[in-house]
């Protein structure tokens, strides 16, 4: 399928699909037959070299046919600008932690324009647009409260580790990030065409379309972040506070009470934390949650302490026993009845439509009368438990699928990547499931 944009304009909702289920549709501009170069070829080819570190920055026609593009949406880009005063200190800490190159942050622009709340037609979801499969796959949690695919910093820890398997497959960043978008097996396949070739331009032709354009609008807009000023292209003030602080919660506390506490807007406060899907905190004792506020004077101290020590969240009675012992009440399956829509199933049950669709894998909103749909993520990736206690330091935790060493250590206070890799004499990163390891108690 092919999606061509009058006029050069570039849609409203770009947020491009990724990851191992490579999907059909096409939400970049496609660009077959690019202009040939200009007189002014030499200055751009100049000022991508000026930015090249570990990451290629190739420029060609593709490259200059996405520049054109997103240049001539100014106030859009202006937006962007913006945000990245945010987002972008999550990415670098995140993809230094990883190990990878710092310039793959712009590949969030694309993905998302810097929207936690973007939804791809098919279910890509958050700032890095990852499907729910690939999401649990590199530790994201999803279930009726959380939706860590919107989290600014476990999605950017989990696509680092992504873009990092990719290169460490390919041994190419511009590879690895076409495997972002298509798969790794499409890339893959590609090389074979190309006659074992292990460079992007030179499989590009055995690609899938979309993934044709997407390189190039990697590096257009890596290219435009950092020369905007020269195409009038103006930065906007981001539209919330940047300076905030984090607060550990262990107990269940809506963002409301927060907000009324801090007199501030909720919707300030909604979009620093937009992975809780019903704005509603649910840390424990054992599993404390984030909260992101903006920086507060201390005089207002006390009301946050207030706010989250004596006001906890009213829990809907359908969810009382998922609060209490982590078991979902409603029922596992719904037989459609004719006339429902995903959506008002969805609704019935408060859960979120992508997640029906990828529990479901559906590529369409349409509800099938008669076909019994899955309502919860399956069973064999949960209950993430310890296992049994090793000895008076340690307990023992047995792998799952899915699982992955971050986010085996964010479940365990004062544990950590290197600790976890330390105490099991591990070298690489890699789990397999199955394996138990120990875990360290403090």
């Amino acid at each position: 399928m092919q999606l061509v944009f009058q006029n050069n304009i570039l849609p409203q909702n770009l947020s491009a699909a990724n990851f191992v289920d490579y999907r059909d549709t096409v939400i970049l501009p496609v660009v077959n037959q690019p202009r040939p170069l200009s007189g002014q070829s030499n200055i751009f080819m100049r000022r991508l070299d000026s930015l090249k570190r570990d990451v290629p920055l190739d420029y060609n026609e593709y490259v200059q046919s996405y520049i054109e593009i997103y240049a001539h949406n100014r106030d859009e880009m202006g937006r962007v600008l913006g945000l990245t005063k945010y987002y972008f200190p999550i990415y670098e800490k995140a993809f230094r932690d990883a190990g990878i190159p710092e310039e793959i942050k712009y590949l969030s622009i694309v993905e998302s324009k810097l929207d936690p709340y973007a939804v791809s037609r098919v279910g890509a979801t958050g700032l890095w647009q990852f499907m729910y499969t690939t999401a649990k796959l590199y530790g994201l949690n999803m279930d009726d409260y959380i939706d860590e695919r919107r989290d600014p910093v476990q999605s950017s820890y989990a696509a680092a580790a992504y873009l990092k398997d990719a290169y460490e497959e390919f041994g190419d960043w511009l590879l690895a990030i076409a495997s972002y978008n298509c798969g790794k097996s499409n890339v893959e396949h590609a090389i074979a065409r190309a006659g074992g070739a292990s460079d992007f331009w030179s499989i590009r032709q055995y690609l899938p379309v979309e993934t044709r354009g997407y390189v190039p609008a990697f590096i257009a807009v890596a290219y435009l972040m950092n020369y905007y000023d020269k195409h009038n292209i103006v930065p906007q003030p981001c539209d919330f506070l940047v300076k905030t602080d984090t607060v550990l919660v262990n107990k269940y506390v809506s963002l409301g009470s927060i907000a009324h506490a801090l007199d501030m807007d909720l919707k300030e406060l909604t979009i620093l934390n937009p992975a809780y899907k019903r704005m509603v905190i649910n840390g424990t004792s054992q599993a404390p949650r984030r909260l992101v506020i903006p920086q507060i004077e201390k005089t207002k101290y006390s009301a946050l302490y207030e706010a989250l020590n004596n006001n906890p969240a009213p829990l809907h009675a359908e969810y009382a026993s998922y609060a209490d012992n982590g078991q979902k009440s409603r029922p596992l399956y719904h037989k459609v009845r004719k006339g429902e829509t995903l959506r008002e199933i969805a609704d019935s049950y408060g859960v979120e439509l992508q997640d029906i669709k990828a529990w479901n894998h559906l590529h369409n909103n349409k509800a099938v009368p008669g076909r019994k749909l899955k309502l919860s993520e399956p069973s064999d990736e949960s209950d993430e438990r310890p296992l049994a206690k090793h000895n008076h330091n340690y307990i023992t935790y047995k792998v799952k699928r899915g699982d992955t060493l971050r986010g085996i250590a964010s479940r365990f206070d004062g544990n950590s990547v290197e600790k976890i890799k330390l105490v099991n004499g591990l070298k690489k990163n890699q789990l397999q499931p199955g394996m138990t390891i120990r875990i360290s108690k403090g």
